[in-house]
């Protein structure tokens, strides 16, 4: 079992390992983008990166407070799920109803590779590329339709 510090080193060294790989690459139109920090530029929505002992992971969350404004979201992005699949190249999990472990309910797609292991540096590069790959495939896709989003929450 590591220690709370030692979990916190890992944790850092990994994702500033993450960020070195990918510092070079730039978002599909052009511009310097923190892949770590990935900016959706609508309200409630995130782009989150996972590493975990188990699997790493691309998450699309769609997490206002407002049920019909979740739903709204939910069913365009639905509407785009073709587009986003061939865009991509690559298949999520669509899930309209998670429960994060503190007990809220928002809506989310999944880009998973299980049978990896942060904690394994010899997994780090293969996971790396991954969450690169996806971040980059959903980039193209994300920049060319982010508008029809914002103009949803506005």
């Amino acid at each position: 079992m590591l220690s709370r510090e030692e979990q916190k080193q890992i944790n850092s060294s990994f994702w500033d390992g993450f960020k070195e790989f990918t510092k070079k690459i730039k978002s599909s139109n052009g511009r310097r983008i923190n892949w770590l920090s990935y900016p959706s530029d609508v309200k409630d929505v995130y782009i989150r990166l996972h590493a975990g002992t188990k699997e790493a992971g691309v998450f699309f969350d769609i997490q206002p407070n407002d049920i019909g404004v979740r739903a709204i979201i939910w069913e365009q992005m639905t509407e785009l799920k073709k587009v986003m699949e061939s865009t991509m190249q690559l298949e999520g999990e669509w899930f309209e109803n998670a429960i994060l472990p503190d007990g809220r309910m928002i809506s989310r797609i999944a880009w998973t590779r299980t049978e990896l292991n942060y904690l394994n540096k010899e997994d780090h590069a293969e996971i790396y590329a991954f969450l690169k790959d996806t971040m980059v495939a959903f980039d193209a896709f994300y920049q060319e339709f982010k508008e029809i989003l914002i103009n949803l929450t506005d």
